[in-house]
């Protein structure tokens, strides 16, 4: 190799020892809590290395004695004294937090998050109006907290009787961006509440109705829509709240002479009614998974059409968000449904393998294994037991006596 290349090729390894070199210590001065510190021994450790080798190199030289020898050991030992003085302390740091960050999650500070701890010991003092104020303090640090803003506006509500600003305060709330559907439900849920409390449905219908709109297609709107379902009236809210005497029906008379029990037997439901009226309501309130789930039980019960209240079912299985349990439970009970109205073996077990297929990780899944393994037996428990005839045995056996010997 020529001359010029080699020396080129030496410097250019220098430079780049020299940069990445440059790189690290950059880095380390970054990440320093005390860069001052950090340079200062920089200093020092240049310092010593450099004027310990010329000094260590000038005592023992071709013609030093042996005292210029003891010299240079004494010398070397007193700076290596000071390097060590100056990085060991900071490398057994060095690697007890690294030790200790396996246990501890290292030197990343906690996440900050509001602490609600003085609001609530003012609330259970009664001191409504400080705690409100911590309230409002933590919320300017962190104004997008869910729960920070429902506890101010359920002081508002139970507390001060302010229903009208605990609304504005989740309306406030519920106009920020970049809130989850959870917790937008949460929110105004507690608002539908505190409105219900005062038997108001229409201003709880209409907080159930933001939902759906702040987060349609998601699991809270399915579950908003059920509860719109379900809201009484404010008449009959008000009636519940009324103390006002209940008619009780005069029982039967003369129970002992009675020469049999159907004049104490419950009335029985008027089925027919009942299905027109689940009918309605479903027209009105499809989501309602009970009402739902109740007419196709009365389907299969009572019309004996198991073609109409599989179709009831399947309408809620196919139902968008529908929890996993619910649905599990919803094909057993096809299942049910078809053992007992005379399905065969093969359709059966294509319901149970539907669960088994769309819940393997679940205990609904491989409860369906069970079932379909043992499903014959099921299968044999439900069919209708023959009638045996017996033939014609003696009376009283037991109460002959044995014949003398």
């Amino acid at each position: 190799m020529p001359l010029a290349s080699s020396f080129a090729f030496r410097c250019g390894l220098v430079l780049l020892g020299g940069g990445v070199t440059g790189w690290m210590l950059w880095r380390f001065l970054k990440r320093s809590d005390d860069p001052s510190r950090l340079l200062f021994r920089w200093l020092i450790t240049l310092l010593v290395v450099v004027g310990g080798y010329f000094g260590i190199d000038w005592l023992i030289g071709p013609a030093a004695g042996l005292i210029e020898n003891m010299a240079g050991v004494f010398l070397g030992m007193f700076l290596g004294l000071i390097l060590a003085g100056l990085w060991v302390p900071p490398l057994v740091e060095t690697v007890s937090e690294i030790i200790g960050g396996l246990f501890t999650g290292g030197r990343e500070p906690p996440e900050t998050q509001p602490f609600y701890s003085v609001a609530e010991a003012k609330l259970k003092q009664n001191k409504f109006k400080e705690a409100l104020d911590e309230i409002q303090r933590q919320l300017e640090s962190f104004p997008t907290d869910v729960t920070g803003h429902v506890m101010f506006a359920q002081i508002q509500a139970e507390h001060l009787d302010d229903v009208g600003g605990a609304q504005l305060t989740i309306e406030r709330f519920c106009a920020q961006r970049g809130h989850g559907p959870q917790h937008l439900a949460y929110a105004l849920n507690a608002l539908a509440d505190w409105h219900l409390k005062l038997q108001d449905t229409d201003a709880a219908r209409t907080a159930f109705e933001k939902i759906i709109a702040l987060a349609p297609d998601t699991e809270q709107a399915r579950m908003a829509a059920q509860r719109i379902a379900h809201l009484a009236s404010r008449q009959t809210l008000l009636a519940a709240q009324e103390h006002k005497p209940i008619p009780l029906p005069h029982g039967a008379q003369n129970i002992g002479l009675m020469t049999d029990s159907t004049a104490l037997l419950r009335p029985e439901e008027d089925l027919e009614q009942v299905t027109q009226w689940l009918v309605n309501h479903l027209e009105e309130h499809p989501l309602d998974n009970e009402a739902r789930e109740k007419l196709a039980l009365i389907y299969a019960g009572h019309y004996q059409r198991l073609d109409l209240a599989i179709d009831q079912l399947e309408q809620l299985i196919a139902l968008p968000h529908q929890p996993r349990k619910e649905v599990a439970r919803w094909l057993n009970v096809i299942a049910d449904l078809q053992i007992r109205h005379g399905a065969d073996y093969d359709e059966v077990r294509r319901t149970l393998q539907r669960v088994l297929d769309r819940f393997p990780d679940l205990a609904a899944g491989r409860l369906a294994q069970q079932r379909i393994e043992h499903l014959r037996l099921e299968f044999k428990g439900k069919e209708k037991s023959q009638v045996v005839k017996l033939g014609s045995y003696e009376k009283d056996i037991g109460l002959k006596r044995r014949p003398p010997a």
